[in-house]
């Protein structure tokens, strides 16, 4: 059963297709240490350089120096040491898909080994590049997909004597009252956080548990399954506060004072139980902990509320990669360690970094317990992978019922904007042609709107003269003008460059915003900095103190997001994060400016 559940691989990836190429979230080498290029590393060992998503980088260090106790580094010629590096797993499907020749990311960092979160992205590589590349890919750990609810929360739905469905979430979420039909009206609305399910593959999972909910089925479901279950699946969507490449963000956003607590921000999260596990533990972006760090746990922990219908896996394989930078002592220092993974030392550091083993029978209650907000017996449930037909009608039917967006862009033109990016291009090139190759995930219902900002240009709109600003698209429905927009947007590169009132620019936006924010839909500022504020009348903590009133207890309907780029390592980073968190929205870095349309990509799957 084991076998069959567990280390199947997974048959979604030509359904998945062009969908999962686009999961953009950053990469970035581990704190552990580096090898050097022909597979050297620095202590003079083999390196075992394996890719893998941002959660399993402990586990892998961890692993590491188990392996190196192991038998099966005994039985090696030389001696190996592992070194994990954070790949997105979408980003590293990608760059294997695009090439098996040369590593995108540089010879220090080409893995020998890929771990990503799911075999969908390892048949999804297959189906590109061919099998060879991937041949054998085998879960080594897994985790379910649940809803992560604040504690205060679970108690409310009598959680868990009773149990909890998709289905009853759904109905929450419609409900006028909210919170209020379980008698805590001051909670507001029934709000959740969801990933894109073009680029996350927990997004994916819970897309298809929810039309498993819909149909009732805990098996066999069908494109005409899927079908039906449109009405139910719009209502769902209808909930969420915002989609994303990761939940790490929106974790980090609920765990951080400035963001509130609780309904507030948002009712349940659509997460890995590995993810809440971390969470719970104190470090709710799952980053790479450093020797010597402090984790400190939230202030209400969340719980795992296994839904009544059933879950889907994550199943976390482990592979050697057949590329052409793996060298042949890598290879066989690669093959021993991936063999190491399903021995049982290794199977036991699992639950220690929020995973579960392949075999059931562990004990795994010395970590997963209660007091992470974890029941190791859940879920009862367990839902399979439907035919590749089936995720990709989900996937088809998501991009037509996701919950509606509002868009406001908001660039600054100012003076350094001209810096060099190399290539003959400046940081205002990169930041408009990242704006416009990311038009295509706009609907033509959805609204958008772009303004440019330096000083020096005024604009005049709902009555008002606004200093500091230049409408360049007025903010209305889309609809099949894509390549005027995209024209428009171009025609910035002739702008005039001044200074920057980002503070000035970022309340005006704000204001015009809050006055055009509907109910039911995305409303969002997206704004793009390169430099600290220079000319703004507003100061940053009158600006905070407006945005955290909007969003006191269950008191706005209609949240304005800000989602802010730091478009440079001069960018206010600080200032972008306090201005986006306050209004529950994110920041993104884009201090490598070379890489400035893959953060535009990103900001974009939020919407």
């Amino acid at each position: 059963m084991l076998d069959t559940l567990h280390r199947r691989r997974f048959t979604t990836a030509l359904a998945l297709g062009a969908a999962l190429t686009l999961a953009l979230a950053g990469c970035s080498a581990s704190g552990s240490g580096s090898n050097t290029a022909g597979g050297a590393s620095d202590d003079g060992c083999t390196a075992v350089v394996v890719a893998t998503s941002s959660e399993k980088v402990n586990l892998m260090e961890a692993l590491g120096e188990q392996f190196k106790k192991s038998s099966e580094h005994q039985g090696l010629k030389t001696c190996a040491t592992v070194r994990p590096v954070n790949v997105a797993s979408g980003k590293a499907a990608q760059y294997l898909s695009d090439s098996t020749k040369e590593w995108k990311l540089g010879a220090d960092t080409a893995p020998s080994v890929w771990s990503p979160a799911s075999t969908v992205w390892t048949d999804r590589v297959a189906s590109i590049s061919g099998e060879q590349v991937v041949a054998g890919a085998e879960s080594f750990a897994k985790t379910p997909v649940v809803f992560g609810v604040p504690e205060s929360m679970a108690r409310a739905l009598d959680y868990p004597a009773k149990p909890v469905s998709i289905a009853q979430i759904k109905g929450l979420i419609e409900n006028p009252e909210g919170w209020g039909a379980l008698g805590k009206s001051i909670w507001g609305s029934f709000k959740i956080a969801k990933t894109n399910p073009n680029t996350s593959t927990t997004g994916l999972s819970m897309l298809l548990m929810q039309s498993y909910a819909a149909a009732g089925k805990a098996k066999d479901l069908t494109t005409a399954d899927v079908q039906k279950a449109e009405a139910f699946n719009k209502a769902f969507e209808s909930g969420a506060i915002h989609y994303g490449d990761t939940t790490g963000k929106v974790l980090q956003n609920l765990a951080d004072k400035t963001s509130g607590k609780g309904s507030s921000y948002v009712s349940a999260i659509a997460l890995e139980e590995t993810s809440l596990y971390n969470y719970n533990i104190g470090n709710p972006d799952s980053h790479t902990v450093q020797p010597g760090e402090t984790l400190t746990p939230p202030s209400e922990k969340l719980v795992a509320v296994y839904p009544a219908e059933g879950s889907m896996w994550s199943d976390n394989p482990a592979v050697v990669l057949n590329a052409a930078w793996v060298t042949p002592e890598q290879k066989s220092a690669s093959q021993a360690f991936v063999k190491f993974l399903h021995t049982p030392e290794a199977q036991k550091l699992l639950p220690k970094y929020g995973f579960r083993p392949l075999d059931d029978s562990v004990d795994v209650s010395q970590y997963l317990n209660d007091k992470v907000g974890i029941d190791p017996k859940r879920p009862a449930i367990t839902l399979p992978q439907p035919a590749p037909e089936v995720v990709s009608a989900a996937l088809d039917q998501w991009t037509a019922i996701r919950k509606p967006s509002a868009i406001l862009q908001l660039i600054d033109i100012s003076g350094s904007m001209d810096e060099s990016i190399g290539g003959g291009k400046t940081r205002l090139d990169g930041a408009l042609a990242g704006s416009t190759t990311t038009l295509g995930q706009v609907r033509p219902t959805d609204e958008i709107g772009v303004w440019a900002f330096t000083t020096g240009l005024e604009s005049k709109f709902d009555g008002k003269n606004v200093p500091g600003v230049a409408v360049v698209r007025p903010f209305g429905p889309l609809g099949g003008d894509k390549e005027g927009l995209k024209k428009e947007i171009d025609e910035l590169a002739q702008s005039q460059r001044a200074g920057t009132p980002l503070y000035d620019a970022l309340s005006s936006a704000y204001d015009y915003m809050k006055q055009h924010a509907e109910e039911g839909r995305i409303n969002a500022i997206v704004v793009l900095s390169d430099g600290e504020d220079t000319d703004s009348s507003t100061t940053l903590n009158s600006l905070i103190q407006r945005i955290n009133a909007d969003q006191k207890e269950g008191g706005n309907r209609k949240p304005v997001r800000i989602f802010a780029i730091a478009y440079s390592n001069a960018a206010d980073k600080s200032s972008l994060e306090r201005l986006a968190k306050a209004s529950g929205g994110q920041v993104f870095d884009a201090s490598d400016p070379t890489k400035i349309t893959e953060t535009f990509q990103s900001v974009m799957n939020n919407f």
